[in-house]
């Protein structure tokens, strides 16, 4: 049972990642608009082409319920299949499935996923928007009353992401060992790929070992180089049933794998910290494709932390438990690289556009597989695999992708 690769990822399209001061205001509305005829020109589509939709319904500064109608009506088009995803920066590979499996029940044939990520026009006394900003500070956190995390999480200091990774690091150098020199060459091989990608925020701008573990202490044992900075953007992707597909622009990426595991909101809860969601999600997308991990030609990995990459490297199968420094240390994550790792410079070095993020990673595989990477075009490039994180290790994803033959 599962995905047989009937669908596949046939347009794709993000804005370039700017900081927030920089970058345009616009409504989440306009952004969908955008985004989508975007990512429906790359795949060679027409709006009326699509019947199906899953959006990041919390983002959105319009509405925040019945959304895809909203959007939907805003694009002038009528849904067989509609979708709301909340699962963090896991919501881009969840939006990829789910559109995957509807079109495989043959509930529709052609599926918009969409997350936009630019701030909107802030309006006198808008409440929304405040209440965006004030979770901020707390890290997405729930304040409100009768949430957990406000009683038992927040007051005691665990506020914000920063201190829940940090607090899984220093877990795992109790159990495990600790070897900041290897986590640091996780975010300068990721630099190095940023500065074959024009569209990265970083680009141009390598980094060393020597600097990572020079940058600023933020909440130890992570530095300020192995945590993403947080920038505008915002992205979509067009999934297609195969006779669709077949007559696209591009090389159809089909989707033959899926796994999805939530576990917890805060770490508080989690019965093992080391133990994260991306194993039983890995698993079963593996097992789905019929895929060994050794046998993927890229892995495109949420990368929020350095610590995120180095668990999702043991519990998704490439090495043992606890044996993750070694693997990084032995092996190069560069385009030119044994084991090439977040290609277009992952989220430490092209930046994460809020939950829009993760998207940048099913993009570059989609763009990998196309043979579209330009100067970081891999050499071997037919399979993929990708990952999602939502909140502290709460929620995440993965997909096994193939290029059509």
């Amino acid at each position: 049972m599962g995905l047989t690769g009937q669908a596949a990822l046939v347009g794709a399209a993000q804005y370039k990642p700017e900081k927030y001061a920089s970058a345009p205001r616009m409504f989440h509305l306009d952004q969908v608009a955008d985004l989508a005829g975007l990512a429906l020109a790359d795949a060679g589509l027409a709006l009326q082409d699509l019947d199906g939709l899953v959006v990041h319904g919390p983002q959105f500064h319009e509405a925040g319920m019945f959304v895809p109608a909203m959007v939907g009506e805003h694009l002038g088009i009528r849904l067989d299949f509609a979708e709301v995803v909340d699962l963090g920066g896991a919501s881009g590979v969840a939006a990829v499935w789910r559109a995957a499996a509807a079109i495989e029940l043959g509930l529709c044939s052609a599926v918009l996923c969409v997350i936009p990520s630019r701030l909107a026009p802030m309006a006198p006394h808008d409440d929304h928007m405040a209440a965006v900003m004030k979770a901020s500070r707390f890290g997405g956190h729930s304040t409100r009353f009768g949430a957990p995390e406000a009683e038992m999480d927040l007051p005691y200091g665990h506020m914000a992401q920063n201190t829940g990774y940090a607090m899984i690091a220093q877990r795992y150098a109790a159990v495990h060992g600790y070897d900041a020199a290897a986590l640091a060459r996780i975010a300068v091989h990721q630099r190095t790929n940023a500065c074959a990608n024009p569209d990265a925020m970083f680009f141009g701008q390598p980094i060393t070992v020597d600097e990572v573990l020079a940058s600023r202490m933020v909440a130890e044992p992570l530095r300020m180089l192995e945590i993403v900075m947080p920038v505008a953007g915002g992205a979509a992707v067009i999934v297609a049933r195969a006779d669709i597909a077949a007559r696209c622009k591009h090389r159809a990426v089909n989707i033959i794998g899926c796994g999805e595991h939530v576990q917890s909101k805060s770490p508080t809860y989690a019965a093992d910290m080391l133990a994260t969601p991306i194993g039983p999600a890995s698993r079963k997308a593996f097992a789905m494709a019929g895929v060994k991990p050794a046998e993927v030609h890229m892995a495109q990995i949420y990368d929020c932390y350095t610590i995120t990459v180095l668990l999702t490297l043991e519990d998704a199968g490439f090495c043992a438990k606890g044996d993750g420094m070694r693997f990084v240390r032995e092996h190069d994550f560069t385009h030119r690289g044994d084991f090439p790792m977040n290609t277009h410079g992952g989220q430490l070095s092209f930046g994460q556009s809020g939950t829009a993020g993760g998207m940048s990673q099913v993009i570059e595989a989609i763009h990998q597989i196309q043979g579209r990477a330009g100067q970081r075009q891999l050499a071997r490039h037919d399979l993929a695999y990708v990952s999602g994180t939502g909140g502290v290790m709460s929620e995440q994803g993965a997909l096994i992708l193939r290029g059509a033959e």
